[in-house]
């Protein structure tokens, strides 16, 4: 890991996006040993309106906890893609739930990551743990935070009744960021030799 990582989380009220964060923090304070901060703010009418949860992780102690740069972003409506996708970093890490959103031309600025969230959700029976599935994901892509301990951060942090659900949800999660990571590394490895041969 390098120095301070910043991951934003975005979407509507009830969608667990405060939780999101909340686990990713605890997932680097508590079992990757790092120092995490999280930030959250929701709109007016809370459940339903647009919020977001922030994460910084850094290896050293953090001497300001806010969001100022961030890295990653997994939005998960359409509203907070408008309002929030400015504010991610050029070049840096783009996840969407695309069974809720779609990525226009300001996506080109990013690594773009598609993951249907919600419709893998839909499918474990509960639309609830799209997050979840959405944190599996970014453990495998983004390695400021580890999978096993995000894995044993959900685990502490959901209700037991609900555990099985959730854990179905992170594992999906992680096999899809596997395959997406693969793709990229074939894509990148493809563009490398397709540009030595033009050499």
């Amino acid at each position: 890991m390098r120095g301070r990582r910043e991951v934003m989380f975005a979407g509507f009220g009830g969608q667990g996006i405060i939780t999101a964060g909340y686990i990713v923090g605890r997932a680097a304070a508590v079992y990757d040993d790092k120092e995490a901060t999280l930030t959250q703010a929701y709109g007016p009418e809370a459940r339903g309106s647009t919020c977001y949860s922030g994460v910084v992780i850094d290896e050293e102690e953090i001497d300001y906890p806010y969001i100022q740069d961030p890295e990653v972003m997994v939005i998960m409506s359409r509203d907070a893609y408008e309002k929030f996708l400015p504010r991610l970093r050029e070049g840096g890490i783009l996840i969407i739930d695309s069974t809720i959103v779609e990525a226009d031309e300001r996506a080109n600025k990013y690594v773009l990551y598609k993951v249907p969230a919600t419709q893998i959700a839909e499918e474990l029976g509960a639309r609830i743990v799209a997050n979840v599935v959405m944190l599996g994901f970014l453990g495998v892509v983004w390695d400021a935070v580890s999978v096993e301990a995000l894995r044993e951060a959900v685990k502490a942090t959901v209700p037991k009744k609900y555990l099985d659900l959730n854990l179905r949800a992170f594992e999906k999660g992680v096999e899809l960021g596997k395959k997406a990571s693969e793709l990229l590394k074939l894509v990148k490895k493809t563009l490398k030799e397709g540009a030595e041969k033009g050499d």
